[in-house]
This record gives structure tokens, C-alpha cells and sequence, in this order.
């Protein structure tokens, strides 16, 4: 049984006095977000210096009591604070290559969100209550939180389609799951999401492209409105809800399906995938980007680590559907279209997605073997 950090996310609906208090949060956070990432740009440009964190939380009080600032006062200061945390953690993970250089936030793109501490809200009996509002949220427990346990961190946001979540940061002991006998071997496709070296073949729901047409239609709509009028925002809204659709049913089902695969399988094994470099295949970045192949092995990396499974990365370079899985031997080419094939060496019928599948079993116990192995991190995908 080990301690983890687990964030527990539920919808909630705030009140109208409370939607103008978090508008206004989200507005200050995103402006000293923004404030901070080009006083660094500036400071590292005409002087080589980097500003620290630091640094910038000692210029808020005096932002404050700036006459065109004074605004920054009327929310709390936490969510200020951990606004330039958050930045100084996009600055940690570029410079580390994990990231890109970070960007300025948008007030009509993406997500708004105000991250508090302990200090900037009341936990009581169940009950949430942020810094500057009267009365707690109205929360929607869609399910228990552990017993017992106290949120580290709350973050509220609100998505492009106006809907509110609040997401609470515990640490909680996990058990591990009963010792399995079972392991698979992983391969990630287009026709089928997953295909198991066992056989089995899970689907690709393909959400996107389900609702694509319904999507061309709303974004058609908006297009045609007049410029900033509330019909243009009441068609952005629609389109917005639409993507939301997408991204919580895509969402679901590979939570559902990664979590099928932890509890069954002691030793999973998959390929190290290059997503990104993928995408620029024009012909295939929306069918890949369509699937989730990275959000899924995300899910499975940490959820592996929760229940004391075993997540074995196999290099992006290894020719599992080239390689015949009986014998391995490894053919010349192989075109995408060819989708079964014989080994010239042994004679064996492979399926090409089954065959890849127990290929990368047979090198990840192999690796594992020889002491190789190696967890996938989270940032590899």
C-alpha cells in the first residue's frame, strides 16, 4: 500500500454572486500569469536575467496599490500566487525539454482556472467554501471521497462551454490489486484502438469523427455572426458544447478501457510512441488525434503505478509488425496496407496488429528479464 496524490474532479454550479467572484479570480490569474511571463521574457532578453518566483510574488502587494491595479485586491491572493507557481513550473519543464515555451493565456481560448491552498478555503462536514464568498459551492459528489482525507489543493474552472468544475488534491493510500498471472503485449492502431497479444481487438468509437458533421454545421453557424454580438457567443457556446461531447465521451471510454487492462494483467508492455511526430502525417494527424493514444498510455502509466502493475516501455524503433513473433525474423518493408503476412523463415501466418502485439511482449519480457525494463514516465507521451 503506498501514499499517492490523486486529484478528485466533480461538477459543480456556483451561484450567481459566486460566478461573478470566480470570473473575477480567473480574470486576475490569467492577467499576473500574463504580467509575470513578460516581465521574465523582458528580463532575459535585455538583461540575460531570470526573475524567480520570488521576486515576482514580492511585486504583488505593490501591483495592488497601483492606481490601475488596485482591481488585484478584491480576490484572493492565493490563487495570484499560485498563478506564478504555475509559470514558474512551465519555465522548469521547457527548460528540462518537456515542454514548449509558455504562452500567454487567452480570456476567449481555453479553460479559466484558480488553483487555492488550505489557507484560501474552508473544508467542513463535506462542504467547500473558497476565499471571498459567503456560502459553499453547490458541489455534485458524482462519487464519495476517501474517508478521512483533507484536499491539499483546490482548483476551480470553467470550461468554453461554461461548465464549472472543482477539482480536490488528496493523498490517499492506494492498495495495490491481487497479484495476476496474466500479461500482454500492447499494440496502439487506428482501426482498432488496441490490439492485445492475446487476440483481442478493442475498437476505435472514433468520437470525433461521429459527430464531425454536426461540428462543421455549428462552427458554419458561428462563423456567420456578427462579430463580439451575444448571437456570436451563443453560437461559440454550441460549438463549445459539441468539443466537450467529444472530449468526455473519448475521455470515458479510455478510462474505462485502461482501467479493464490494469486490473487484468500484471505485466503490460507497449510501444514508446511518437505522437506528436505522428501528427505531422497530415493524411492521419486527425485519426491520430481523433483516437488518444497519448492521453491513454498516460492513464495506464500512472494507474500501473497505483495498483502495483507493471508497465514495460518498448523503444519506438523496435519492428514489432516487421518482426515475425514466432521466430524473429525481421522482414525488409512492409507496407501500412498489408495487414497479414508469412514469414519467409518459419512459414508462420501472422495477423499484422496480433503479430506486432506479441512481438512487443516477447521483447518486453525480455527486457524485463535482462533487467531492462523500464516504466514508462508520464511525460514520454
Amino acid at each position: 500500500m503506498g501514499m499517492f496524490k490523486r486529484a478528485y474532479c466533480y461538477r459543480c454550479y456556483p451561484t450567481n454572486e459566486q460566478q461573478q467572484i470566480l470570473a473575477r479570480t480567473f480574470g486576475c490569474v490569467r492577467w499576473i500569469y500574463n504580467w509575470a511571463l513578460a516581465l521574465k521574457s523582458r528580463a532575459y532578453q535585455e538583461e540575460g536575467k531570470s526573475l524567480s518566483y520570488g521576486e515576482l510574488s514580492a511585486c504583488l502587494p505593490v501591483l495592488k496599490q497601483q492606481p490601475e491595479t488596485t482591481w488585484l485586491a478584491e480576490v484572493s491572493s492565493v490563487p495570484l500566487q499560485q498563478s506564478l507557481r504555475h509559470l514558474d513550473r512551465a519555465f522548469v519543464n521547457f527548460f528540462a525539454g518537456r515542454g514548449k515555451y509558455p504562452r500567454f493565456k487567452s480570456k476567449k481560448r481555453g479553460s479559466q482556472a484558480a488553483a487555492y491552498t488550505s489557507s484560501a478555503f474552508t473544508w467542513k462536514d463535506g462542504t467547500l467554501t473558497l476565499a471571498k464568498m459567503d456560502t459553499p459551492l453547490d458541489i455534485r459528489w458524482s462519487r464519495p471521497l476517501p474517508e478521512g482525507v483533507i484536499p491539499s489543493t483546490v482548483t476551480v474552472s470553467r470550461d468554453d462551454a461554461g461548465r464549472y468544475f472543482v477539482s480536490l488534491l488528496v493523498e490517499e493510500k492506494i492498495e495495490p490489486l491481487p497479484p495476476s498471472p496474466e500479461q500482454i503485449g500492447a499494440d496502439l492502431g487506428l482501426t482498432s484502438m488496441v490490439i492485445t497479444s492475446k487476440g483481442e481487438k478493442v475498437g476505435n468509437p472514433r468520437f470525433f469523427a461521429t459527430d464531425e458533421k454536426k461540428l462543421a454545421r455549428a462552427q458554419k453557424r458561428y462563423a456567420s455572426k456578427q462579430k463580439n454580438s451575444k448571437n456570436q457567443e451563443k453560437a461559440r457556446r454550441k460549438v463549445a458544447r459539441i468539443h466537450a461531447r467529444i472530449a468526455d465521451r473519448r475521455r470515458d471510454y479510455q478510462h474505462k478501457l485502461s482501467t479493464r487492462l490494469i486490473r487484468e494483467n500484471q505485466v503490460i508492455c507497449v510501444e514508446s510512441l511518437a505522437v506528436k511526430n505522428m501528427m505531422q502525417n497530415h493524411s492521419l494527424a486527425k485519426a491520430i488525434a481523433d483516437v488518444g493514444w497519448g492521453e491513454f498510455v498516460r492513464q495506464l502509466v500512472y494507474k500501473a503505478q497505483w495498483y502495483g502493475r507493471t508497465l514495460i516501455r518498448i523503444d519506438r524503433w523496435f519492428p514489432s509488425s516487421k518482426m515475425c513473433s514466432w521466430c524473429s525474423y525481421v522482414i525488409e518493408s512492409l507496407d501500412l496496407e498489408v495487414r497479414d503476412w508469412m514469414c519467409p523463415n518459419c512459414g508462420t501466418h501472422h495477423d499484422r496488429d496480433v503479430n506486432a502485439a506479441n512481438a512487443v511482449l516477447t521483447e518486453g519480457l525480455r527486457l524485463s528479464a535482462a533487467g531492462l525494463a523500464v516504466l514508462l514516465p508520464v511525460e514520454a507521451t
